[in-house]
């Protein structure tokens, strides 16, 4: 958790802060934390982050476009050194709060990180400490849907409840609150809605910004058409994929195994959607796009058995204990598949 302390240092940089740049993990926390501390300072600009693991280096031409006098980094696990390097070039500081293993540079100069495993073996959402870090009552809603994103019932979900009953049923059970709620929806409409164009996404952005309650999200308006419109292209790919991978899991028992290519990224929202119907399973959804394959892995320490399948081969892995991602060259697929198999018999 974070101490008392903590919270108020990272809520002073967020005060001191004139033109604060916002770089969060392009998924449903990571917005969340972005409108809950933007909308809290009232100016900034936020940029959702595509690469995997890291802030890639890339990006730091987005500090010389927007001349930040403070970098705040939010639910992301790893900064690339080069970004990192620039970043110190500048003399801008790096306000980094995440909730991912802690990496042995974030102790670095001009770096003030913020992680709940740092004092106690927590592992609340970013979205979480955001609210707890702003203290408005008024944005209780934008924190729910972030911790529900990362599966978490945070302790003000019955408070959420009471203000929400139509949106939100009391229960502890994160699965059952993400797929049976309306509030659940608005995390799959957000979540989609991410994966536009980079200039709708920003004007996406400066909407959610202005918005008051999470009925403005459910509701087709001049503000979120663009975002309903995306949701419904997007979901129509999307059953049709979920199909298949349930056909497959017919005939699978410890182990669900899905690949699947094209143009459009899913495979987080599959496999937490597949580990929902399937919750004593390992689930394991490849996503193939050129050379490389994208690989989301949900279940009982699935990011070891990850991590050791992957042993030998070019590739990342990173992320929890339950729910975690990797990367690897197309040409180990077959290989990473196979001995997936036989770690879980």
């Amino acid at each position: 958790m974070l101490t008392i302390k903590q919270i108020q240092e990272f809520r002073n940089f967020l005060e001191k802060s004139q033109n604060p740049l916002f770089l969060f993990d392009n998924d449903v926390d990571g917005l969340c934390s972005f409108l809950l501390f933007a909308r809290f300072c009232g100016k900034g600009k936020g940029v959702a982050i595509k690469t995997f693991p890291s802030v890639g280096g890339t990006y730091i031409k987005k500090v010389h476009e927007f001349k930040p006098d403070y970098i705040f980094v939010l639910d992301k696990p790893l900064i690339d050194k080069d970004f990192r390097n620039s970043v110190k070039e500048f003399g801008i500081p790096i306000v980094w709060i995440d909730h991912h293993p802690i990496p042995d540079y974030a102790k670095e100069e001009g770096i003030y990180y913020f992680n709940p495993l740092q004092q106690k073996a927590s592992n609340e959402p970013t979205s979480y400490w955001a609210y707890k870090i702003i203290k408005n009552k008024r944005e209780e809603w934008i924190a729910m849907i972030g911790c529900l994103a990362d599966w978490f019932i945070p302790d003000f979900a019955e408070s959420f409840a009471k203000d929400y009953s139509d949106l939100f049923i009391q229960t502890k059970n994160p699965a059952k609150a993400l797929y049976e709620t309306e509030a659940g929806k608005i995390v799959k409409i957000l979540s989609f809605a991410l994966k536009d164009r980079t200039s709708i996404v920003v004007k996406m952005l400066k909407n959610l910004l202005t918005l008051k309650t999470p009925y403005e999200i459910l509701d087709m308006t001049p503000k979120t058409i663009s975002i309903h419109r995306r949701y419904k292209q997007i979901n129509k790919k999307y059953e049709k994929i979920l199909s298949k991978a349930r056909d497959i899991a017919r005939s699978s028992k410890k182990l669900l195994f899905f690949q699947y290519g094209g143009e459009l990224s899913l495979s987080s929202e599959l496999s937490n959607e597949l580990h929902y119907f399937y919750p004593d399973r390992i689930i394991i959804v490849a996503y193939i796009k050129g050379t490389k394959v994208n690989v989301s892995l949900r279940g009982s320490n699935v990011r070891d058995l990850a991590i050791n399948a992957l042993e030998g081969m070019e590739s990342t892995c990173g992320g929890h204990k339950e729910a975690s991602g990797a990367t690897l060259r197309i040409e180990d697929l077959p290989k990473f598949r196979d001995r997936l198999v036989k770690l879980v018999k």
